[in-house]
């Protein structure tokens, strides 16, 4: 949810334009500032982030996006086998060449798991062998298993958007191969058709990225002497989870969306901690980012606000109801700029609430207010232990 001054929102950001009364009241008894989650040289991606944001320094167990997805999804890899994201996004819709075609959109316009789940069977009935197999994740969250492959370098499809792809196709010529074909299965797919119809963006090619190799984290108890559980609807996130040996929670109407069942992950969150008696709950909202991607000003508001009434403010009523003692810690893994709808590796505001805490501040949670605080947490990774000091 950071992001930078915008001239429509009166030079404001929109975490600082929206209406976040929760967050404005925690911010006065909280410690405010700035976290640098991308270590210097790596890219601003969320894989990177969210580990660095639980605990973990990304330049030592980083080994690539897919194989953490790919834990999620309960593929089981070999140390020959690399993973790859296979998104399922939408390309433009003309006569040209595949290679002259435009990024119009990363995520299909939020396509559902099960319309993906239908698009990717039509893929893997054409295209998958012995060498490649490929895997249903969420939304246009996919997988592929490439066996004896390589670690090549790709690129995000949420970097191009509007782009010709021409110039970001893999070098390697089967995977361009693969992601021509799925063009010419998936664009005049019947389901696709109706998607159409219907004002929503075709789903029409596969694209590949992340490509890396078996991961091998730490469990999480073993590191910080914390059970943990995680809640989220995104693949990448529970991933992490399953090589941390967390508890990964699964909820009803969770998916990754503007409209996700936030209330649902943050009861998920106060059942678990003082319920199941786990000491750390990590509860990952996708939608900012996704907005951020979109380019939707207002949306990215919407989702900002959603997080505040539906989220924080739930966790922190349910805590004290129950007269429990905790600390929270509010943050983004990375920013995601309207300006340029991709990620980027600027600090992102944090705000550190405890519960017994009694101090003051004069500070609001937004972006030029952890500047002005002076706090500055250099190393991501670093964050987690200041949450359990």
């Amino acid at each position: 949810m950071s992001d930078e001054p915008i001239e429509s929102l009166e030079g404001k950001t929109p975490l600082e334009y929206a209406t976040t009364p929760t967050m404005d009241a925690i911010s006065k008894k909280a410690e405010i500032g700035l976290c640098h989650t991308i270590p210097e040289g790596m890219k601003p991606g969320s894989d990177t982030a969210n580990l660095s944001v639980l605990g973990y320094d990304p330049k030592q167990y980083y080994t690539g996006r897919s194989p953490l997805e790919a834990l999620s999804i309960g593929v089981d890899m070999i140390p020959t086998d690399i993973a790859l994201r296979c998104n399922i996004v939408t390309l433009s819709d003309d006569s040209l060449p595949y290679e002259e075609k435009t990024m119009i959109d990363h995520s299909s316009s939020e396509i559902s798991t099960e319309d993906a789940a239908v698009l990717l069977e039509a893929v893997r009935q054409e295209l998958e062998n012995a060498t490649y197999k490929y895997y249903v994740g969420t939304s246009y969250r996919h997988l592929t298993i490439w066996d004896n492959g390589e670690v090549v370098d790709l690129t995000p499809p949420h970097d191009i958007l509007g782009n010709v792809i021409s110039a970001y196709l893999p070098q390697d010529a089967h995977l361009k191969e693969m992601m021509r074909k799925s063009y010419d299965i998936l664009n005049e797919h019947p389901l696709n058709i109706e998607r159409a119809k219907k004002g929503l963006n075709k789903a029409n090619s596969l694209w590949f990225w992340g490509a890396g190799t078996r991961p091998a984290l730490t469990s999480f108890e073993e590191k910080f002497g914390k059970k943990g559980v995680m809640i989220s609807a995104v693949d990448l996130l529970k991933g992490i989870a399953v090589g941390a040996d967390m508890k990964v929670v699964e909820v009803e109407g969770a998916d990754g969306t503007l409209h996700t069942n936030y209330e649902g992950k943050a009861m998920a969150a106060v059942h678990e901690l003082l319920e199941n008696d786990y000491d750390f709950a990590y509860i990952h909202v996708e939608a900012p980012d996704e907005m951020g991607h979109q380019g939707s000003i207002l949306n990215k508001i919407k989702a900002i606000e959603y997080l505040d009434e539906r989220v924080i403010k739930v966790v922190k009523e349910e805590m004290d109801r129950r007269g429990a003692e905790y600390r929270l810690l509010v943050m983004p893994d990375h920013p995601t700029p309207i300006a340029c709808r991709t990620h980027t590796s600027d600090p992102v505001p944090y705000m550190f609430y405890d519960s017994s805490n009694e101090n003051t501040s004069n500070l609001n949670y937004n972006e030029a207010d952890a500047k002005r605080s002076g706090n500055v947490v250099t190393h991501g990774y670093d964050m987690i232990h200041k949450l359990f000091a």
